[in-house]
């Protein structure tokens, strides 16, 4: 698309909404959002500067390969099921650790491998939906 007003409302766009999709990752523990949802706002967020500037400018200001994402994604998903294996618990059972204190009302924050997981979901998400739309787009 030739539009200079979109292609500079995309810019901003692309910046406002993928902050808000990691604002969506974050708070998906305790209320409503998660790796999934996230993993979408981002990807439509470089579809957006997809539109606005072509696949090749977006490939290139994404700087990794959408697949190489999503794969690495799915490492980090995979990693974070087996880590409550190792220590002897269930696959994919959820393990935290608390800094300082000992539940979730003394403690300062929480480790835990859900973050973990959700942060591979959302990768494989975002690198899923973009492959699947830079393939589209370059194939027109």
């Amino acid at each position: 698309m030739n539009s200079v007003i979109f292609t500079a409302a995309a810019r901003l766009l692309v910046a406002l909404m993928f902050v808000f999709s990691l604002f969506m990752l974050l708070r998906g523990h305790h209320l409503p959002g998660g790796g999934f949802i996230g993993g979408l706002i981002g990807a439509v967020s470089f579809i957006v500067y997809s539109l606005a500037c072509g696949p090749a400018e977006a490939r290139k200001a994404l700087r990794i390969s959408p697949e190489v994402i999503a794969m690495l994604g799915l490492g980090i998903a995979l990693l974070a099921g087996m880590f409550s294996f190792i220590v002897g618990y269930p696959l994919f059972t959820g393990q935290w650790l608390w800094v300082g204190g000992d539940s979730y009302e003394t403690a300062a924050f929480s480790l835990n491998t859900v973050l973990v997981f959700d942060i591979g979901v959302y990768l494989v998400v975002l690198g899923g939906i973009l492959s699947l739309t830079y393939a589209f787009e370059e194939e027109t």
